[in-house]
């Protein structure tokens, strides 16, 4: 088991929703630990949001999930995340807070050279933000 920290279209009810894609390769369903933030920089990119991590940004929400080992090769497919391939989005580790226990997670944010001209999402939030358009 691995932990994953979601803030765009991997949150639940969302188009790449976690726990579809999971279900979709009769992986077994991940488990919501909680929800979670990560300073940065959020990005609209049109149907997803991209996340810029710096400490001196806003709080981003997402949620935390333990996801069996299995799932982690689907949502680097899904992120366009390859071995050995710069893409948007980059696989790295964060820890976050999830009710006063820090939780180390997986989590695909993008390089800060890929967001010249997006707007930013003030609130952090993309699933507000997308509901709001």
């Amino acid at each position: 088991m691995q932990n994953v920290f979601v803030y765009g279209t991997l949150r639940a009810g969302e188009v790449n929703d976690i726990s579809s894609a999971a279900a979709r390769h009769d992986i077994a369903a991940p488990t919501l630990l909680g929800t979670a933030a990560v300073k940065g920089r959020l990005y609209d990119f049109g149907t997803y949001p991209g996340l810029v991590v710096d400490e001196q940004g806003v709080s981003v929400t997402g949620d935390v999930y333990a996801i069996d080992d299995a799932l982690v090769a689907v949502l680097d497919e899904i992120e366009e995340v390859y071995p050995g391939v710069e893409g948007l989005f980059q696989g790295r580790d964060v820890t976050v807070d999830v009710d006063g226990t820090a939780v180390a997670c997986r989590f695909y944010p993008v390089a800060k050279e890929a967001v010249p001209g997006l707007k930013e999402i003030a609130s952090g939030d993309w699933v507000a933000h997308r509901r709001g358009r």
